[in-house]
């Protein structure tokens, strides 16, 4: 058992299986230096997008993460060869003898269907299973099959699979329903070595669609507009792509998860190498609540908290908006807030699951439809809760940084698909928790 181990009581019962277990003990407020990693969902598609050249890729700045691990093996599945050490991603693609993404990998990662525009752009064909169900709620890719066929590409979808042929795609305009980031990157991804010039119009403007877009550019690529409504791709000849070496940006949703663990936790919080300018919707809320941000340096802010935080509505909207990744999170402040709050979710229909589990510890959550109603209460209770998510693992452990008594949280698994741990760096600002 770790030193952190012996400050906390024993759990309420025994513990008789072998699943790891994240124990925490509320009531510590947090101060000190934390330094977020590079941001998974901008390393996802660079690994991906590393395959438009046969030729070698360094990705750095990147987090150890299972997601990390998988979409390598989905890379190595293809041909590629993939090295993953400290920080650091090599791809080489000089060798990909499989155009298919089977099933088996792309369901345990959704995020490697993006491998489907890379594939058709560099060999004129492409087979990528269907992503299948997800749990936060449907995420469609009728926006991916309708932008590639409008650059000229056969797309269609038999027996659970997204068949993609076309061998001269010519540029074009493409207007989008939604601004969806997959079907912004993917077409972005095909369009790089199109015939003419693409453009996207109504595009996901966040920051990792800007990330992914200067590495294509870094690879030869000539993208301009990244970040705004409109994106031009200017298609390069396929044997002017060639390999680059690439930082990846801060992760914007790890910090915003330290911004949220300092506010029920209290204290005062310096969190480094983070881009500011990323998370202005978000630092806009939570001052609106009571908490005090301040920006020192282009890479570096400090947070501070004292007291109860104020209720306020928070509606998830696309980018620039307040990111639907940080609305369980702050759900789990706005439990304890004074007053009553309500939550607007229009990006995922079915990302409410955490509430049963903040309820758990004494939350007071309405669901209506697409909206939660949180009534504060003055404090959780610590309590033994399950993780269904990615981003409600890290809602709970900031439920339970600011509660009464232990909580004892499972299904890590979703924590370690996007977070390089966590409860390693909250335990330096001095919070009682520990995995085992």
């Amino acid at each position: 058992m770790t030193p952190e181990a012996t400050r906390l009581d024993p759990p309420a019962k025994p513990v008789t299986d072998n699943e790891q277990r994240i124990i925490i003990r509320g009531g510590n407020p947090l101060h000190g230096t934390v330094r977020v990693g590079g941001a998974k969902n901008a390393v996802l598609k660079k690994m991906a997008a590393a395959l438009l050249a046969p030729d070698v890729s360094v990705l750095r700045n990147v987090p150890n993460l299972t997601d990390v691990q998988m979409m390598a093996e989905v890379l190595r599945h293809l041909g590629a060869k993939v090295t993953i050490s400290p920080g650091e991603v090599v791809i080489d693609a000089r060798n990909i003898n499989e155009l298919e993404a089977p099933y088996e990998l792309v369901s345990q990662l959704r995020a490697s269907f993006i491998v489907l525009g890379p594939l058709l752009a560099r060999f004129g064909q492409a087979k990528v299973s269907l992503p299948g169900g997800c749990a936060i709620g449907e995420r469609r890719i009728d926006l991916h099959e309708r932008g590639l066929k409008q650059l000229g590409a056969d797309c269609r979808i038999e027996h659970g699979y997204v068949y993609a042929s076309g061998s001269n795609l010519s540029g074009t305009r493409i207007y989008l329903d939604r601004p969806s980031n997959g079907a912004t990157e993917n077409i972005m991804l095909a369009a790089s070595q199109a015939d003419g010039q693409t453009i996207i119009e109504n595009a996901a403007q966040d920051p990792e669609i800007v990330n992914l877009a200067d590495f294509i550019n870094a690879m030869g690529g000539r993208i301009t507009g990244a970040g705004s409504y409109q994106i031009a791709i200017d298609g390069v000849k396929a044997e002017n792509m060639h390999g680059a070496v690439f930082e990846t940006i801060p992760d914007r949703l790890e910090a915003g998860t330290f911004i949220m663990a300092v506010m029920t936790a209290g204290g005062e919080i310096t969190i480094e190498g983070v881009n500011p300018h990323h998370l202005y919707s978000v630092i806009s809320k939570v001052t609106e609540m009571g908490a005090e941000v301040a920006i020192y340096a282009p890479d570096t802010m400090k947070v501070r908290t004292q007291g109860r935080l104020q209720g306020r509505d928070v509606t998830t909207v696309p980018y620039p908006g307040f990111p639907t990744d940080l609305q369980a999170p702050i759900m789990a402040v706005l439990a304890s807030a004074e007053g009553t709050s309500i939550i607007s979710e229009t990006i995922y229909e079915n990302r409410f699951m955490h509430a049963g589990e903040l309820r758990r510890m004494g939350a007071d959550i309405a669901l209506t439809g697409s909206a939660a109603v949180i009534k504060g209460v003055p404090r959780l209770m610590g309590a033994e809760v399950k993780a269904t998510d990615l981003r409600a693992a890290a809602a709970l452990i900031i439920a339970g940084l600011g509660a009464d008594g232990v909580t004892e949280l499972t299904g890590l698994h979703h924590l370690d698909r996007g977070y390089e741990n966590l409860e390693d760096k909250v335990r330096a600002l001095g919070a009682d928790i520990w995995r085992r």
